[in-house]
């Protein structure tokens, strides 16, 4: 099955990920890739861990099962660091592809106080400087700037649709420009982009359940939402449309993450069922 328009034309893989040696994942919330193009998926539930995969789908190993309670999503950056977000636990966790520690931000177990991080926070990723950010979403309507070394530098956002508010603040990505910019889901379904102040730069309004961000070296910028993905020139120019497959079994929201790797491959994670993954090969 071919999908998409233009320079955006991709070939479906059916069955990626469940071959021989394949792993039947659970709920699929998020997935990155690393420098060598390894799949690190988000399997969020019921058995909460972190699953990798080689580019062509064979399973290679799995951790983090006796650590996140509830992982929601991840960020690999490019020193090959994996940033994971965890709903419950109220942490992030900065680790190495083999799954050890490096550095805790968050009490675990704790929420932080109103306004401060976190409390079930959704995503953080890092900037081209090397900042980290953390969108706070689901306990509260923040965004978290930290330094580097995971210094606290402040916070902003609040409950609302007027510019620098939110609803749901489900998901981030820094581009190049440093640019700040906010999947801010229901009731509000738009894509806020900031500057590092928190000044409103530009809001796509009319977006459909937006859930997942990514925004390649091009400055192209993927969004999931609805039952796939949207692919948009930095302006906000649509570009195509990338539908998933449809399975009336499934229900739920359907897509909730993208990634794209170096040879411009495409990975969407689905959370409508267990074991909703898919891979589309750029043409």
């Amino acid at each position: 099955m071919s999908v998409g328009d233009g320079d955006y034309q991709y070939d479906y893989v059916p069955g990626w990920g469940k071959g021989d040696g394949g792993f039947k994942l659970g709920v699929v919330s998020g997935h990155a890739a690393d420098s060598q193009d390894r799949i690190y998926v988000v399997d969020r539930e019921p058995t909460p861990q972190i699953v990798v995969f080689d580019r062509d789908g064979r399973f290679l190993n799995a951790w983090g099962n006796d650590l996140f309670p509830l992982p929601h999503d991840i960020f690999i950056d490019g020193d090959d660091k994996v940033y994971v977000s965890d709903c419950k636990d109220h942490t992030i966790r900065i680790c190495t592809t083999d799954g050890e520690v490096l550095q805790t931000l968050g009490t675990p177990g704790q929420p932080g106080a109103p306004g401060m991080p976190f409390n079930q926070p959704t995503r953080a990723v890092t900037s081209p400087s090397g900042e980290i950010w953390v969108s706070d979403g689901y306990g509260q309507h923040r965004v978290h700037r930290f330094s580097a070394d995971g210094s606290y530098i402040g916070s902003w956002g609040e409950k609302g649709s007027d510019p620098g508010q939110f609803t749901l603040v489900h998901n981030i990505f820094i581009d190049h420009q440093e640019r700040v910019w906010i999947a801010d889901r229901e009731p509000n379904n738009c894509i806020k982009v900031f500057d590092m102040a928190g000044n409103l730069l530009d809001n796509w309004r009319g977006r459909i359940f937006p859930c997942g961000l990514f925004i390649d070296g091009d400055g192209i910028v993927y969004v999931a939402e609805g039952h796939g993905v949207d692919i948009f020139t930095p302006e906000g120019r649509l570009l195509t449309n990338i539908p998933l497959p449809v399975d009336p079994q499934a229900a739920g929201h359907g897509s909730h993450s993208v990634w794209v790797d170096s040879h411009r491959d495409m990975y969407v994670g689905e959370v409508g069922a267990e074991d909703y993954f898919h891979k589309f090969t750029r043409i």
